[in-house]
């Protein structure tokens, strides 16, 4: 993966908590590109487990397009589906970062197989009748060299919304490059200011949210 370019951030204690239970964040990347070419969807991912660190919170980081993913909307569609793996990843997460590129002005067809795929967690439900998402923390990351940030969280988050993941304050954290350029955002020198500060505020905030739906789950209808 290429080196995170240098950002504006700054270590911060860890976040306290009532808990001892160090919460884990798996970052599902939709790049459309296989490994090892880079990605910067890769990039600013792994910048939000970084920042995520700082509050205490271990991550993985996995990209999807690597993993051979049937469409449909089970759990499980049978031989050669790689998605049950990725989803006990997800259900032993505490926080799900989905990352998406920018195409067309929209979130890749990958990010879209995630989605439909998230949607088997509507039948799954503890005993006393909530989904195995709730108490989890969705958060969204977003890169392109245009416009359409605003537009594809705003997917994102209806999507883990519906399969039962919390969305904390300021949930994404996003680049979006000049029109009509071809600027990736693993060819910028250093980290924009503005970014640098959207993953930290995503990270302190996720972190937090995450320890309070540990420490107080939701309680069922």
């Amino acid at each position: 993966m290429t080196p995170a370019p240098a950002d504006s951030t700054t270590s911060a204690s860890p976040t306290s908590s009532s808990s001892d239970h160090r919460l884990t964040a798996l970052a599902l990347t939709c790049s459309l590109k296989p490994s090892p070419e880079p990605s910067s969807t890769d990039l600013l991912a792994q910048q939000v487990l970084d920042a995520l660190e700082r509050h205490d919170v271990s991550g993985e980081l996995v990209r999807v397009v690597d993993h051979d993913v049937k469409p449909g909307v089970d759990a499980d569609m049978g031989d050669g589906d790689d998605w049950p793996a990725l989803r006990e990843k997800m259900l032993a997460a505490d926080i799900l970062v989905l990352a998406t590129p920018t195409w067309l002005g929209q979130h890749s067809s990958v990010c879209q197989r995630v989605l439909e795929r998230l949607d088997a967690e509507l039948s799954d439900t503890d005993d006393e009748g909530r989904l195995r998402t709730y108490g989890k923390v969705g958060c969204a990351v977003v890169v392109g060299n245009e416009d359409g940030a605003h537009h594809i969280s705003a997917v994102l988050f209806q999507g883990l919304d519906d399969v039962g993941f919390t969305i904390p304050a300021g949930g994404v954290t996003y680049w979006n490059g000049e029109a009509m350029h071809k600027t990736d955002y693993q060819d910028l020198g250093s980290t924009p200011d503005v970014t640098a500060e959207t993953t930290k505020t995503l990270a302190a905030n996720a972190a937090h949210l995450a320890r309070l739906l540990k420490d107080q789950p939701y309680p069922p209808a």
